[in-house]
């Protein structure tokens, strides 16, 4: 026996660890996230198909995507920024100093929580449609559109209990991740994915695909009821699935009601810029979806909100897989570190998560115009949407240029929020939306109906090229510095492995489309892997070549959760 009573496996306080040891670590937490993530994306992508198959991508796609994506919107308005944002650091400072591990102060968030989203989701259903007023078209409400515009606000009334589940969801999930169950949380929408697909089937074997005036035109009743009630109960089993995990986690809840003098103004201080950070954001976001609405309203040919959304979900990929899994595990410690004004260790970390984050979103984004065509046939070319499958390929070639810049923003944002300056993060986003909204209208303006959802992409792209340069220059500011010189020379070195892993994906998509113009879904899609593997290895290769061990510890990190993938 030893008389050392420590554990044998105790680790080394966070400061006395190893750099590199605390990035692998970060790595490897990711990588459980984004596993889950990445089914959840596949899973997500047959519900896409799905769903254009069933709805098409015009007028009768956009009366249901809009009234199902307005619940979500509204969460975030109303209570995601102060969720996400603001209680992760509270909690981590709560189960560190609180005697009781945070407990009580879970408890009270909790209960405050569902009486809140509770109250709320009430009255937005009650008020669904006044509601759908502000995100829709003044065209909706000319003469000609009276059928159209009842089923949107029917489809509202059945979607809008959402906003109480979404709530709920990413609560608990935040929760879950202060606690350091980092999984569940990512794993979870696969379930509003499997009831979704199954809700899809349904509709397209009792209903079939749109066609002919359908694509363009309103919903009976049945249909209203099976897609509106289905999507709800997805949202519903997406937060219903992590309530175990959090029991196993040691933490059960008991509702509590003594919130005067708990460390709640605190919090509530923070987030007043947090909900006026998310205010702005969602104002431009709802002029987006009121400039998409009349897309496909104008005209039989108009790109709208279906387009633009279902392309916004692919670009979203790598953004879902590795910047937010890489996020969400360094963000308990950027907090720890914030606490201790420790400025230099948080820029270290978010200098090592960014050139991680950009080791994949950079090649991806240069990647995505080579396959936006064959993407487009996989995804969507079936069904009702089968005859404009080439309405997605512009707004999808276009997408990539501005997720290189979201995800510099995005990550930027995460050192503010953890030194707790909401303020500043408000400030920045009054810049990102006011570009996005400018910009929005006058592209639109310009465009034609067809090129409506385009006009929006570069909207987009145009206010987080102002938002990663505003964030990043103020956070460089504030720190210290955010060690530009490392990652200027990380991106010389991966836009030249890029470069050439895009040349080389590019010449072989040139050699592959010598085959067949048009070629069908499944040749397609055997395109994408073909081309994405081509790309994939010259990167690799290029990155080993250069020595960009950013590019190389991501991949290790993620293929070690490939059992086929695993190396003795």
């Amino acid at each position: 026996m030893t008389d050392d009573p420590r554990p044998p496996t105790r680790q080394a306080p966070a400061a006395d660890r190893p750099v590199g040891d605390e990035q692998e670590r970060v790595l490897a937490n990711s990588a459980v996230m984004a596993v889950g993530t990445v089914i959840s994306r596949m899973s997500g992508f047959v519900r896409s198909a799905l769903l254009a198959a069933a709805l098409g991508a015009q007028l009768h796609a956009d009366l249901f995507n809009i009234s199902n994506t307005i619940p979500n919107m509204l969460y975030i308005l109303l209570a995601g920024g102060v969720v996400n944002a603001v209680l992760v650091p509270q909690l981590v400072r709560s189960m560190g100093h609180d005697p009781d591990g945070g407990d009580a102060y879970t408890n009270r968030i909790i209960t405050l929580a569902a009486l809140f989203l509770g109250v709320v989701t009430i009255l937005l259903v009650a008020a669904a449609p006044w509601v759908m007023d502000v995100f829709l078209s003044a065209k909706y409400d000319t003469p000609s559109m009276v059928e159209e515009k009842d089923s949107v606000i029917a489809f509202a009334r059945f979607c809008l209990p959402q906003v109480f589940f979404y709530g709920m969801y990413v609560l608990v999930g935040q929760i879950l991740n202060a606690r350091g169950r980092f999984g569940p949380m990512m794993w979870a929408p696969i379930a509003n994915n499997v009831i979704s697909v199954a809700v899809l089937i349904i509709y397209l074997v009792v209903f079939g695909p749109a066609h002919g005036a359908e694509v363009t035109g309103p919903y009976t009743p049945g249909e209203e009821l099976l897609l509106g009630v289905g999507s709800t109960l997805g949202i519903v089993a997406q937060f219903v699935i992590l309530v175990p995990y959090l029991r196993a986690t040691g933490f059960f809840y008991r509702p509590r009601f003594d919130f005067l003098h708990t460390g709640l103004g605190h919090t509530f201080r923070l987030a007043v810029w947090t909900v006026l950070f998310v205010v702005v954001n969602q104002v431009a976001y709802t002029v987006v979806v009121k400039l998409a609405s009349s897309g496909t309203a104008d005209a039989v040919d108009g790109t709208g909100y279906s387009v633009y959304s279902s392309t916004f979900l692919i670009m979203m990929v790598p953004h879902s897989v590795v910047t937010v899994s890489l996020a969400t595990a360094i963000l308990p410690r950027l907090s720890r570190r914030a606490a201790e004004d420790d400025r230099a260790g948080v820029a270290r970390s978010l200098n090592e998560t960014l050139r991680s984050a950009l080791a994949v979103v950079l090649p991806f984004a240069l990647l995505l115009p080579v396959i936006a065509s064959d993407l487009a046939r996989l995804i969507w070319g079936y069904g009702a949407a089968a005859d404009v499958t080439e309405n997605y390929v512009p707004s999808l070639a276009l997408f990539g240029a501005g997720l290189v810049f979201f995800t510099v923003h995005y990550l930027m944002l995460r050192g503010f929020y953890a030194f707790e300056r909401t303020r500043t993060v408000f400030w920045i986003q009054c810049a990102v939306a006011a570009t996005n909204i400018v910009a929005a209208l006058l592209l639109v303006r310009a465009a034609t109906a067809a090129e409506t959802s385009p006009a929006l992409v570069l909207a987009y792209t145009a206010s987080y090229v102002v938002g990663s340069a505003v964030s990043y220059g103020v956070l460089r500011r504030f720190l210290g510095g955010l060690r530009t010189p490392t990652l200027v020379r990380f991106l010389v070195r991966l836009a030249i492995a890029a470069v050439v892993a895009t040349a080389v994906a590019a010449a072989t998509a040139y050699v592959l489309h010598r085959v067949s113009a048009e070629p069908p879904w499944w040749l397609a899609g055997t395109w994408v892997l073909v081309i994405g593997a081509v790309d994939v290895l010259v990167l690799v290769g290029m990155a080993r070549a250069l020595r960009l061990r950013e590019v190389t510890a991501v991949v290790e990190a993620f293929t070690r959760r490939l059992p086929v993938l695993r190396r003795p």
